[in-house]
């Protein structure tokens, strides 16, 4: 099932009628020659039509770009440019777009070849704020035609996302669990961003789950689990349920994908899902999101929606953890002290059932649920996936309308360590720097629940520029402050 979105770039030069076209002609070939280098011929469009200097010029350019299917857009400008057509072009192209400027090639061809793109930059930003029209623009946004590249290099994730975004369905079943306000999800936020949402009970659910008894694609489904879990496969009996499972979300999606071309599923797991269906969802919930349906747990609205786009931005498998719990001392001082750079308020257990996919995982297990296993029969509690989570770097972040229903986002760097968790469920231990201050001065005092998506590897560069790009204010962007840097609400005589 393809859920994931492709994009394709189309390069369009602009300039300004009093300064040689040549200019901008040259340099976008040189330009497309540095990326095709670099990084291939695929996902990116030079449109030859021609230099946009004019008003009808933009017209034509914006066609070509659109019969190329061209879902992208980066206006180049090779020099000054004008900025009432480039930022028209702007304004009437239906997705991502990003503006970037050409460097002075040489200091003996500083008359008639010199372009003046980093002051047609300037210009060209103000016209942007003018026609309100949201466009990427890089952290140094002029450049040679190797700069240049790898500016849109770093531009396909942003726009995978975008797009990804403005044709996504989140599809939820039942309300959140009892006691569990922490993934309140005003939805309004969600149209804003171009995001439609399906709300479906539980008992909805439970009636396409009964249609599938029988259902003959089942022993395939179960026999691709077992293999997966190998040695770790402690619960047999229940693969066959499980694998129903499986096949009643997919075929949902395709049922229910409407016009929109990704989903991501907000699922309920507990508290009547136990002993209604026999199982929990856990290890389906990990093998859809490894092939890219993300499905978040306890109907968490937003965490569904942070799944997705790392997923999108990183092209990898990401999960939704609990930030669950300290690291105690003693394990702390044999452990991690001496051995890596952190503190102990640095450090925690990233931790859920069982819902991270088999493949980020150290070894793995199909085990029952013990905390439900508690007030539950064990039986029905089957179908979670344990083990340690894989060391690496790691990106720990979050979407999220919160309860006034303001966009708002938070993204920090860190690891997983090495080391083992002694502990139940899909669990890692996990070290960010300052985690201590941004846990209390971020997530506590920006009203975060206890949810948080990660992805394997950093990309906070990516996501810090997608959050913007979709309307998140900077300010409400929180992430982990150096030591000495204060947070605005740290007493400063801490």
């Amino acid at each position: 099932m393809n859920n994931m979105p492709e994009v394709k770039i189309g390069v369009v030069a602009v300039s300004r009628d009093c300064f040689p076209e040549s200019l901008s002609v040259t340099r976008r070939r040189n330009l497309m020659k540095a990326y095709t280098e670099k990084y291939g011929e695929e996902g990116i469009y030079e449109c030859p039509v021609c230099i946009v200097e004019s008003e009808i010029h933009m017209v034509q350019a914006l066609e070509d770009v659109k019969n190329a299917g061209c879902n992208a857009l980066v206006v180049y400008l090779g020099n000054f440019g004008p900025e009432i057509s480039e930022t028209l072009l702007a304004r009437h192209f239906e997705g991502p777009k990003m503006f970037i400027a050409a460097a002075e090639e040489t200091g003996d061809n500083l008359v008639q070849g010199r372009g003046d793109a980093y002051c047609g930059m300037l210009n060209a930003s103000y016209n942007l704020k003018l026609r309100n029209v949201q466009a990427y623009i890089p952290e140094y946004p002029v450049g040679d035609a190797s700069d240049c590249a790898d500016m849109i290099h770093e531009f396909v994730p942003i726009a995978r996302a975008v797009v990804g975004l403005g044709s996504l369905k989140i599809i939820s079943f039942g309300p959140r669990p009892l006691n569990f306000l922490a993934c309140n999800a005003p939805i309004k936020q969600l149209y804003n961003m171009g995001v439609e949402i399906e709300e479906n009970s539980e008992l909805d659910l439970f009636e396409a789950f009964h249609r599938h008894a029988g259902d003959e694609r089942i022993p395939a489904v179960a026999k691709e689990m077992e293999a997966e879990l190998g040695a770790g496969n402690k619960k047999p009996e229940i693969l066959h349920k499980l694998a129903q499972y499986e096949l009643t979300l997919k075929d949902w999606v395709e049922e229910h994908r409407g016009y929109r071309k990704y989903v991501a599923i907000a699922g309920k797991c507990w508290p009547a899902f136990q002993t209604q269906f026999g199982f929990v969802p856990c290890y389906v919930n990990s093998r859809l999101t490894a092939q890219g349906i993300p499905v978040s747990c306890e109907v968490d609205i937003y965490g569904a929606l942070s799944e997705f786009i790392g997923t999108v931005v990183s092209g990898d498998t990401v999960t939704l953890l609990d930030i669950n719990n300290t690291v105690p001392k003693d394990m702390y001082e044999q452990e991690i002290q001496g051995k890596y750079d952190y503190s102990l308020q640095d450090t925690f257990m990233g931790f859920h059932c069982g819902n991270t996919a088999a493949g980020k995982l150290s070894f793995c297990e199909m085990k029952y649920q013990m905390i439900m296993a508690r007030t539950l029969p064990e039986e029905v509690t089957q179908g979670t996936l344990e083990g340690d989570i894989i060391p690496g770097d790691i990106t720990f972040y979050r979407l999220q309308s919160t309860a006034d229903n303001i966009l708002r986002a938070y993204i920090a760097h860190g690891e997983v360590l090495p080391v083992a968790t002694r502990s139940f469920g899909g669990v890692g231990v996990f070290a960010i720097p300052e985690m201590g201050r941004f846990y209390r001065h971020v997530l506590i005092e920006g009203g975060y629940p206890h949810h948080g998506a990660v992805a394997f590897g950093h990309y906070g560069k990516a996501l810090f520029e997608v959050f913007k790009y979709i309307g998140v204010p900077v300010e409400e962007i929180g992430y982990n402050q150096p030591a000495g840097v204060r947070y605005p609400t740290e007493n400063p005589w801490r």
